[in-house]
């Protein structure tokens, strides 16, 4: 039986401080006790959710991506989390997912939040990244995407593009309705594991952010979720009970074929 163990960290964020942020989250991940395989930190954990990238933006050679690097081996673990990240005069809201032995995928946010102004300051992507571990594929994605289901929808073929649609978020306390109700429907209509993680706490723009961090099964259960708290959770997910659901409600085969056309990114 194929398994994959998550650690979510749901945490307040020091408001633009990089070098507070990662003590903080170094030290909630070196004292992570259970035996863990990927640890998830929310959208732009070195600075919450600014558009100011100018004055907080990294390169990929930067002390962030390098202090993943070395968590990621000190602790045999693959990290993931978004920064802002500054490539070809272009900034990036950027999900690294980073190995244990260093090797790095990225993927740039989509779907860029126009209602605070990310259009104006980050460069969207264009390309998905689908990561494959022990055999499990996950979809990594970012906050806003969430409520593009087209983005993340599964493409109908001999077998589902992946298993787990995972997504790292700023989400405020305010639209919790939302991610809670959307979170879960990607689960069902993708027939996947959802996983969303969030910040908790105010930040600088004084929005307040109540976390509702969770885990969603295939059929759209809730295995996990945690509202307002600061909170490391750690989940072990089943192959089985994703194939046991495909398999007796093959709902997937009957899904209509498109192709996504790129829009307009100024």
């Amino acid at each position: 039986m194929s398994t994959l163990t998550f650690t979510i960290i749901q945490t307040q964020l020091h408001w633009e401080n990089r070098s507070a942020n990662l003590a903080m989250l170094k030290e909630k991940i070196m004292g992570i006790k259970e035996r863990t395989e990927i640890v998830v930190l929310p959208e732009m954990f070195t600075t919450g959710f600014s558009m100011r990238p100018a004055g907080l933006a990294e390169q990929m050679d930067g002390e962030t991506v390098q202090w993943m690097k070395d968590i990621a081996a000190a602790k045999k673990i693959i990290l993931t989390g978004s920064i802002i990240v500054s490539e070809n005069g272009n900034y990036y809201n950027r999900l690294l997912w980073v190995l244990p032995d260093g090797k790095t995928g990225v993927y740039d946010k989509r779907h860029r939040f126009a209602f605070a102004g990310e259009d104006k300051e980050y460069t969207a992507g264009n390309k998905r990244l689908i990561a494959q571990v022990k055999g499990w594929k996950i979809n990594l994605m970012i906050c806003y995407d969430l409520r593009f289901p087209v983005w993340a929808r599964q493409q109908p073929g001999e077998q589902p593009e992946y298993d787990v649609l995972l997504y790292v978020a700023n989400w405020p306390q305010r639209r919790a309705h939302a991610w809670k109700t959307l979170l879960t429907a990607r689960a069902i209509e993708n027939q996947c594991f959802a996983i969303g993680v969030n910040r908790v706490g105010n930040d600088g723009n004084n929005i307040e952010y109540s976390g509702e961090s969770m885990v969603v099964d295939p059929l759209g259960e809730v295995l996990y979720q945690k509202e307002n708290d600061e909170d490391i959770f750690t989940i072990t997910l089943e192959k089985e009970t994703i194939e046991q659901v495909r398999t007796k409600f093959p709902f997937w085969k009957d899904a209509d074929h498109f192709k996504i056309i790129p829009g307009d990114e100024h």
